[in-house]
């Protein structure tokens, strides 16, 4: 079953093979050649957690099931996470996720979603879909609970992707508004079919795409250029349920590197970078700084500041006068 990659790219796969232009990361000699084994049965995954799998360690209420891994049964207030224990150096990526998403909520009645990550530091819980806040990397939503009220402009279960560089706090009731790079609606909850979500990172360029339809085709989510991603940051996927609950279920992570030529120029602008960020991206709450004023400038403002208050007393006095003697024709 062929399949496309999406914008820009003009390659087709099959699911379960091979690419003409991508080793996978099992062939290579690098860190990350260890996040290829995919959380899918029989794999090394069947001994997450101990001592002898050395690739991923459970957190929180995660479980290992029969053919996948369960960050969180559809009970309130869990969360789990599993995260790789080698950092990956690789330069340019794609990272496969295959989900499902599934419970006895109604619609709006299930929550709360998952996360998947690519950050400095890994198995720190927190409030962010299971995970610490404050991050330092990239984290992928897939919100299923809306907790801003009044917005119209989002449906919901919604995609949305957020690059941090450890100062940006995400915004819960607005639900990551504020510092969300883009984000499409994606209905997979309680899906008959497969459930495919694609992050790809190219030449300083990020991409998500979705196949959530049955149809084996990717559909476009995301796509921001500029995005500075250090290297030998750690992957990893997290959940989280509140007073409502669903099962988010990983069947299976694919990382695949990807082969790219660079000109001299890109290759000058994709240097090694050591904090996330993200180019002309313009962030909440933060103003361009004024530029210093001269001392002729500032002299200049205080001088006619003074000439103003200056005029307006005396013109104030002048009236006054005027005022005066009008008041003493009246009087004679």
């Amino acid at each position: 079953l062929r399949r496309a990659i999406g914008p820009g790219g003009g390659e087709t796969w099959t699911r379960r093979g091979t690419r003409t232009r991508e080793k996978e990361v099992t062939q290579l000699n690098g860190g990350c050649h260890h996040l290829a084994p995919e959380l899918h049965y029989p794999s090394p995954l069947a001994r997450v957690g101990s001592a002898s799998s050395g690739l991923w360690d459970l957190l929180g209420n995660a479980m290992v099931m029969t053919q996948f891994i369960r960050l969180t049964p559809d009970v309130q207030s869990k969360q789990g996470a599993v995260w790789n224990r080698v950092p990956c150096y690789l330069r340019d990526w794609e990272m496969q996720v295959h989900f499902k998403i599934h419970g006895q909520g109604k619609k709006n009645l299930n929550g709360d979603g998952f996360a998947i990550w690519y950050t400095k530091d890994r198995m720190q819980p927190g409030p962010v879909f299971g995970s610490k806040d404050n991050f330092l990397g990239l984290g992928v939503f897939v919100d299923t609970y809306p907790n801003e009220e009044k917005q119209q402009e989002r449906v919901f279960p919604y995609i949305s992707a957020m690059v941090n560089n450890g100062s940006l706090t995400y915004d819960h009731d607005r639900d990551g508004r504020p510092t969300e790079l883009g984000g499409c609606t994606a209905m997979v909850r309680n899906l008959n079919h497969d459930t495919f979500l694609v992050i790809r990172y190219v030449k300083r360029r990020l991409t998500v795409l979705i196949d959530i339809d049955g149809k084996h085709e990717w559909r476009d989510c995301i796509d921001v250029p500029g995005v500075h991603l250090p290297r030998g940051y750690y992957f990893g996927t997290s959940s989280v349920t509140g007073d409502l609950s669903d099962n988010h279920d990983i069947i299976s992570l694919k990382l695949y590197q990807l082969t790219v030529e660079r000109t001299p120029e890109e290759e000058k602008r994709d240097r090694e970078v050591f904090l996330p960020v993200v180019d002309n991206l313009k962030l909440p709450g933060m103003e361009a700084p004024l530029e210093p004023m001269s001392g002729l400038a500032l002299f200049l403002i205080v001088f006619f500041s003074l000439v103003a208050i200056v005029f307006a007393i005396v013109i104030g006095i002048i009236i006054y006068n005027k005022w005066q003697e009008q008041s003493r024709k009246h009087f004679y």
